[in-house]
């Protein structure tokens, strides 16, 4: 009896992004893995939790054909696969104004005539910080009354450049991928309905300082005289960590995956240096047993 996927659907699409959504009818995967190739070719990898039944693709091009293929793990192995192609959407910059006009915009959206007030009884809680690393911001909120059709977060990346991600309106919470170390960001969460813009919520965060990662060499020999640890410190350590192995590998990325034989981490922290010497840190989810290196 195994497990099998529904239909491969587009959710949100924007010049830059698109949402998928699909469905499992029958049993459930271990995990999911999306498969494409970039705008230059390239092919890519993004593995996903096997409860997921949605996933946001980042980094694409303005009008660019996609094809998607959605991959369900079960036992390690590859059982079902679905298939989608995707024509992300056209560049539209304007739409996009820079957080120091968004302010005076939203004040003009929101003082609308009093024929447009039932579309303005959902509301926006404060937008708080949940996860700060020196490359991602992750974002949270609440909606103390009503519901939205759909969320839109813009903010300036560190070139000064507008950017806009879509979120779906169950969404309570969001990871900004691809920023700055050291550098302040301001955010705006936007709630939608019937594709206009109801309320806002803003946050300046800034990303935290990249950190002076040892080489990987130094971090074996630091790590041992740790492991070997006195009994008396044995009870604090009571989660182990398997081997880790490569499942999948590109010309530009590679897939890692691992086990916890035993008890459980809060998450993970994946380093290496990159193909310049630069130490890298790559923070992992506690449910997550695999990681794409892109």
């Amino acid at each position: 009896a195994r497990p099998v996927l529904g239909d491969l659907s587009v959710t949100s699409l924007t010049p830059s992004s698109t949402q998928l959504q699909w469905t499992v009818p029958k049993d459930s995967f271990d995990s999911f893995t999306l498969q494409y190739r970039d705008a230059q070719g390239q092919p890519q990898a993004l593995p996903i939790d096997g409860r997921s039944r949605s996933v946001m693709v980042l980094g694409l091009s303005p009008s660019h054909q996609y094809r998607f293929h959605l991959y369900g793990l079960w036992g390690g192995k590859r059982t079902d696969h679905v298939s989608i192609d995707v024509i992300t959407a056209a560049a539209q910059p304007e739409e996009l104004p820079l957080p120091s006009k968004e302010p005076q915009d939203e004040k003009r959206q929101t003082e609308s005539p009093a024929s447009e007030a039932p579309l303005a009884q959902a509301g926006l809680e404060e937008l708080r910080i949940s996860t700060v690393t020196p490359n991602s911001v992750g974002l949270q909120w609440s909606i103390p009354k009503g519901s939205f059709d759909s969320f839109m977060l813009q903010y300036q990346d560190a070139q000064g450049q507008p950017q806009a991600l879509p979120i779906d309106g169950r969404s309570r919470s969001v990871v900004v991928p691809g920023l700055s170390p050291s550098h302040q960001y301001h955010f705006h969460l936007y709630g939608l309905r019937s594709r206009k813009k109801i309320d806002h919520v803003s946050i300046e965060v800034l990303t935290e300082e990249q950190e002076e990662l040892p080489l990987p060499s130094e971090e074996k020999e630091h790590e041992k005289p740790q492991t070997e640890a006195p009994p008396s410190d044995a009870p604090p350590v009571q989660a182990v960590l398997g081997e880790l192995r490569v499942s999948s590998v590109t010309p530009n990325s590679v897939q890692l995956q691992w086990s916890v034989p035993k008890g459980s981490f809060d998450s993970f922290m994946l380093q290496y240096q990159d193909a310049q010497g630069q130490p890298q840190a790559l923070p992992i989810d506690a449910r997550f047993r695999l990681v794409t290196v892109p």
